[in-house]
């Protein structure tokens, strides 16, 4: 597609990260969308599928990177990164993905990111993020049970996590673990520390691949691990002991508002594939056209007006990150990431609906689009907890409205 830079914001977008868009856009629908069915080929049968990456991945990474499409998710507080803002990649990111890094820039000492960061930013290794898990209720994450605790020189880690994103692929090389240190603290935020987790230490038994609707997303995989007895060194620690929470919650603001755009993108698609297929001359329904019957005008429509709705609450939260920061922006990024999964599913729905038996087949990409656009109403946090954030966020401003209210009933009207 050509991707259109909302003229509200076009002002603030620099003229490097419009060329960027440009090429970006070019890149995803001329090389990434037709090597699709070429991926799916080379994904090996059976249990070879964890074993190997389709070669068409790192051709088209040696692409991209020649391009200078290359850790564009980085914003420009990180010198790793392409120096732009987080509205800037906002845009992009409807086009592209992103990787799992930011904790090693914003938070990893220099040893840590000389091990970790370096090789992750070019590509050579992969990671997973540890911290669902499965006997207790994730949603509220001061319930995690993995132990971390000090011995000596060393953090002895036990537990049992799954929807380990990216667990099951060959590249992985380190987990980062979230678990309690200090469960006796009574501030149960103070409980939780994130530690470094190399994909080699002896302890560390990947159960199996889960599946999502039947799917499975390999070679990356969503996977469920048990922890039992892992030792690494302290300095494997990230930011301190009991500073869990604090390094999750820088995290996820900006990477929430990173799933939020790439299911923008994915509505993008899905609707795009629905006015291909109702507009074909071959699919014809009661001497019509699909595009001539009045439900499916209506659908594409209403796609059209929510896909909006949810880009530009997308693009306010980013701009809110830029202005104030992550941890001031929580209202306007809970409701980006309160309404955009469920657009997302509406719109998909309508296009599979269009495409009929078709839609929910593997010849359309629809159904496993689907699929992965279900787990983001509970990814980073369920729908329910950032509805109720948001609330009373609105709640907080009782006080001042009946102030406001007061104050304007003893005015005088002036005639």
């Amino acid at each position: 597609m050509v991707y259109i830079i909302p003229s509200l914001i076009e002002e603030k977008i620099s003229p490097r990260a419009k060329e960027l868009i440009k090429k970006l856009d070019n890149f995803v629908e001329n090389e990434c969308v037709p090597a699709e069915p070429i991926f799916h080929k080379q994904i090996d049968k059976g249990e070879d599928r964890w074993k190997t990456v389709p070669p068409i991945i790192e051709e088209l990474k040696k692409k991209a990177r020649s391009l200078g499409l290359w850790n564009l998710f980085l914003s420009k507080n990180y010198h790793e990164g392409a120096g732009l803002t987080n509205l800037e990649y906002a845009l992009m990111a409807e086009i592209t993905d992103t990787g799992n890094m930011e904790v090693f820039a914003k938070y990893g000492t220099f040893a840590q990111k000389s091990k970790w960061l370096t090789p992750l930013l070019n590509g050579e290794i992969r990671s997973g993020f540890a911290m669902t898990e499965k006997k207790v209720a994730s949603s509220d994450a001061t319930n995690i049970e993995t132990s971390i605790l000090r011995v000596g020189n060393a953090y002895v880690i036990n537990g049992h996590k799954w929807w380990i994103s990216g667990a099951g692929d060959p590249r992985c090389a380190v987990f980062l673990v979230m678990g309690k240190s200090d469960p006796g603290n009574e501030n149960k935020h103070r409980q939780q520390s994130l530690i470094i987790v190399p994909r080699n230490t002896p302890g560390i038994n990947i159960i199996r691949p889960l599946t999502i609707f039947g799917y499975d997303d390999a070679p990356e995989g969503h996977c469920e691990i048990i922890f039992k007895d892992v030792r690494v060194p302290v300095e494997n620690i990230i930011l301190g002991e009991g500073r869990g929470f604090e390094v999750i919650q820088g995290r996820l603001g900006p990477g929430r508002i990173h799933h939020c755009m790439r299911a923008i993108g994915a509505a993008e698609r899905g609707l795009q594939l629905m006015i291909e297929r109702v507009t074909d001359p071959s699919r014809r329904t009661f001497g019509k056209l699909l595009a001539e019957h009045g439900t499916v005008v209506s659908d594409i429509a209403k796609s059209r007006m929510i896909i909006d709705q949810a880009r530009f609450l997308v693009i306010n939260a980013a701009d809110m990150i830029d202005k104030v920061g992550a941890k001031h922006a929580l209202k306007e990024i809970g409701m980006a990431k309160a309404i955009v999964p469920s657009m997302l599913l509406k719109v998909l729905d309508r296009s599979i609906q269009a495409h009929g038996a078709g839609g929910v087949s593997e010849d359309f990409p629809l159904a496993a689009m689907y699929a992965g656009g279900r787990t983001l109403r509970f990814a980073d946090g369920p729908d329910e907890v950032h509805i109720q954030q948001i609330g009373k966020l609105e709640l907080r401003r009782a006080r001042e409205i009946k102030k406001a209210n007061e104050k304007r009933s003893k005015l005088k009207p002036k005639l």
